[in-house]
């Protein structure tokens, strides 16, 4: 009886692609919720890479990850990257039960808590540099 074979998973095309194309390709529903929440990353981590990694844009600081931006049909999640209990959040905003960090669901870009995702993006990159 032969060894049943194995599938290696496909490589990604787009790992480590530059983010522009993930923006430029947003449907009308998700494309005002991306660009500003690129803006806001990209304001408060000055200093930080981007990169496409399976298939979202991810921002690292000295080899550690920030967040990244996953967009859905309908909303668009904001994922902070570090443990889900450093991330301060009176207004029960943010969700996930994992133990990588945690995420914004957003379906409008009116819904943006602009001094809180700073606020989270600060405690973001403190998580990413320490893991230094």
């Amino acid at each position: 009886m032969a060894a049943a074979k194995t599938k290696k998973p496909a490589t990604r095309n787009d790992l480590g692609a530059p983010i522009d194309g993930f923006f430029a390709k947003q449907p009308a529903a998700t494309k005002a919720i991306t660009v500003a929440l690129r803006e806001i990353v990209e304001q408060a981590v000055p200093k930080g890479t981007s990169s496409i990694k399976w298939g979202m844009p991810f921002w690292e600081i000295d080899g550690g990850t920030v967040c990244a931006i996953g967009a859905h049909k309908a909303h668009v999640n904001l994922i902070f990257s570090g443990p889900p209990s450093s991330f301060v959040d009176p207004d029960g905003l943010l969700t996930g039960a994992g133990k990588t960090g945690k995420h914004l669901k957003l379906t409008s870009v009116d819904q943006i808590p602009h001094a809180a995702v700073k606020k989270w993006l600060r405690t973001a990159v403190a998580n990413a540099k320490a893991k230094r």
